[in-house]
């Protein structure tokens, strides 16, 4: 069982920080042409940027099934990275970018930095003008009252 947990962290925390290099590397870089799609104005639902996610959600299906019949380390690196997924949804685009409108804006101390982090991410519609890339490691400075 300390296994199965310690794997599972360790799939959320990889997606945390792989997600961060490939949002400022890649989606801020080559891929920008299908991540800039999340940085303008929607009037659909859907964004060529979600293709990020069903990549994502990809592989933690992958390693799920291929890990299933000994619950080894696959299953609970992917379910690490499906909690991410979950987490990243109601964060990102439940919260955040509204896209659904289950909640109202974030009222507690670490929601409100992870909004006002992803705010300033989106100040600009640039690829190179961007800051904080990361959803739950985020400066601290988002964290600090009046800071926008």
């Amino acid at each position: 069982m300390v296994k199965a947990i310690g794997f599972t962290i360790l799939g959320f925390a990889l997606m945390e920080f792989s997600g961060w290099f490939i949002h400022k590397y890649l989606m801020h870089g080559p891929l920008w042409m299908i991540h800039k799609t999340h940085h303008q104005p929607s009037k659909s639902f859907f964004e060529l940027n979600d293709l990020f996610s069903v990549l994502f959600g990809g592989i933690a299906v992958t390693l799920l099934f291929l890990g299933i019949e000994g619950l080894d380390y696959r299953f609970w690196i992917g379910t690490g990275i499906s909690i991410y997924g979950m987490l990243y949804f109601f964060l990102h685009d439940v919260l955040v970018h509204r896209r659904l409108k289950w909640f109202d804006r974030p009222k507690s101390f670490f929601l409100k930095g992870i909004f006002k982090a992803h705010q300033a991410h989106h100040k600009t519609n640039q690829k190179d003008d961007a800051v904080s890339f990361g959803l739950f490691v985020v400066p601290r400075r988002y964290f600090k009252d009046g800071e926008k």
